[in-house]
């Protein structure tokens, strides 16, 4: 999937910490097999391509949002993508939000 991240400006991010105020939050990494697209819930984390071909990264924000992009990686995907496997791991609950932002690491 490839990643595409839309509007993240100050009111983006404003929104994130709003949401976190009001639900739980919860902190999942996971990793793809296919091609990446991500984030349309206005959560924070990050995003990398590996070595192997896959797409690995962590996603923090409200547990329905978070539980809902993970939905979209494990069945939907981009549009290009061709999703054999979606794999999550090291779920914990937070107290606060430790990215600003979703961002894509090189």
């Amino acid at each position: 999937m490839r990643s595409v991240v839309r509007g993240c400006g100050r009111r983006r991010r404003q929104r994130a910490v709003a949401m976190a105020e009001g639900e739980g939050l919860v902190s999942v990494d996971y990793e793809v097999s296919g091609k990446r697209e991500a984030k349309r819930l206005g959560l924070v984390g990050w995003v990398q391509n590996t070595s192997h071909g896959t797409v690995q990264g962590q996603i923090q924000g409200p547990t329905a949002r978070v539980r809902e992009l993970q939905e979209w990686l494990r069945k939907v995907g981009s549009p290009q993508s061709c999703i054999s496997r979606a794999d999550f791991s090291n779920e914990k609950e937070i107290t606060a939000l430790e990215h600003k932002e979703f961002q894509i690491l090189k």
